[in-house]
């Protein structure tokens, strides 16, 4: 597995990244985007707040690089967009991929352990 060495600009990056997606309102605007672009009054929708406030949680994803906006005449379709999320994922799959290892050699010893009873 290639291991990517997280410079100071990729680490900001992923902070950006964690924040938009530690809130719950902000998550379910991006699982909503994964069936495709929606304006903000179509993913205000089914939220008991204003159009201003999902405005800001848009904000955040978009300066997350999880979310860009579009311009389609009068329309500002907003759409998921992958990169920061991959870049999350490989972040969080290099210490998956650790923890993995640790379990598997702790199988081995208790397997060891149980054989030599």
């Amino acid at each position: 597995m290639e291991q990517k060495i997280y410079t100071a600009a990729s680490s900001a990056e992923l902070d950006r990244t964690f924040l938009a997606l530690a809130d719950p309102t902000r998550r379910a605007i991006l699982a909503r985007l994964a069936a495709g672009e929606a304006s903000v009054l179509e993913l205000a929708a089914p939220f008991d707040m204003s159009q201003p406030a999902v405005s800001k949680h848009i904000k955040v994803l978009e300066r997350a690089g999880l979310v860009s906006r579009t311009r389609d005449a009068q329309r500002r379709p907003c759409r998921l967009e992958g990169d920061a999320l991959a870049h999350a994922t490989g972040w969080i799959e290099r210490y998956r991929a650790i923890w993995a290892k640790n379990f598997s050699r702790l199988d081995d010893l208790l397997a060891e352990t149980v054989r030599s009873k």
